[in-house]
């Protein structure tokens, strides 16, 4: 009978000891809506490296913009990879964008078409949008205005 009650107790201990990570993404997330960018950094920067996905996709966003850090695209692609990769629909479409404007990368239209498809397919509305207009110009794709204008619509 001890061991029936010493289980609980050790199961809720264990449940006590784990990392908040989305407390602490969310003092990370009200810091940023605030403009202290150094906490949003603070807090997410680890959670990041533990592979939560939204902390990485922001850590893309504050890389990307500058924000508390200084601007480095390399880092903003980095971080917007691993988020993609795991299906992040906003981190595909600026992942997208950053191998359009070859920042941090080098201009690649095929692969600025493969990320703008997986947000596409997410319902992205900026990268369906963007995917027109890469049909339309025939970037990285064939030049074909039926799917240009499927995307647009």
């Amino acid at each position: 009978m001890k061991t029936l009650i010493i289980i609980p107790v050790l199961l809720f201990s264990l449940f006590l000891g784990l990392p908040s990570y989305s407390s602490d993404f969310d003092k990370g997330l009200t810091a940023y809506n605030n403009g202290d960018y150094a906490t949003a950094l603070k807090e997410w920067k680890p959670l990041a490296e533990e592979g939560d996905v939204d902390a990485q996709y922001y850590l893309g966003v504050l890389y990307d913009n500058g924000d508390g850090v200084p601007q480095d695209y390399k880092e903003a692609v980095r971080w917007y990879k691993l988020a993609a990769e795991q299906g992040v629909a906003e981190a595909q479409f600026n992942l997208g964008n950053m191998y359009y404007d070859g920042q941090g990368v080098s201009v690649d239209y095929k692969e600025a078409v493969r990320w703008f498809t997986l947000a596409a397919e997410q319902g992205d509305v900026d990268a369906q949008y963007n995917l027109g207009v890469l049909y339309d110009n025939g970037d990285g794709v064939p030049q074909d205005y039926k799917e240009a204008v499927r995307w647009y619509t």
